[in-house]
């Protein structure tokens, strides 16, 4: 299994509202070739950490594609700069971030790319729409379930699911 993390917080001159540029992002990983096999539905939560800035629009999908997890993440990362993101200081505003969670299970650990994510066991924006999508998926460092990683992680993180 191949999920991704979907998120963003800022209107994109080009796409306007953050719900818009994500869907943008979904549809340009399919013009590459790579399948949405699954979309969890849209949340929106707080910045993580707690910051001034506007809240979140999040989801969580599942992909299908050959590309190897470096080659994917190229993709995620040249999408995000296609799309208008422009990086700057650690945990800011942003119009689109796609975080690649896990890439079937692997361990990796590099300067360019750790798996699993190193935070989404952190992220309630990340584990309540993962567990939507894969309430089965088992985290491959902590060998916890979704279910088991939010029971952990508790309820202090500001979370609402959107209507579609």
């Amino acid at each position: 299994m191949i999920l991704i993390g979907i998120g963003g917080n800022l209107e994109s001159a080009r796409f306007g509202p953050p719900r818009i540029t994500l869907s943008a992002a979904l549809s340009a990983l399919e013009a590459k070739g790579i399948n949405i096999v699954t979309r969890s539905g849209w949340y929106r939560s707080e910045p993580v950490p707690p910051s001034e800035q506007p809240w979140f629009i999040n989801a969580v999908a599942s992909l299908a594609t050959d590309l190897g997890a470096s080659e994917l993440l190229a993709v995620l990362q040249a999408i995000e700069t296609q799309l208008g993101r422009v990086r700057g200081e650690r945990y800011a505003a942003r119009t689109l971030d796609l975080d690649l969670l896990d890439h079937h299970g692997q361990v990796i650990e590099t300067s360019s790319l750790v798996l699993p994510h190193p935070r989404l066991h952190e992220r309630r924006f990340v584990l309540v729409p993962l567990a939507e999508i894969a309430p089965n998926w088992r985290h491959p460092r902590l060998a916890l379930t979704t279910g088991q990683l939010l029971a952990k992680l508790g309820y202090d993180q500001g979370l609402e699911r959107l209507p579609c």
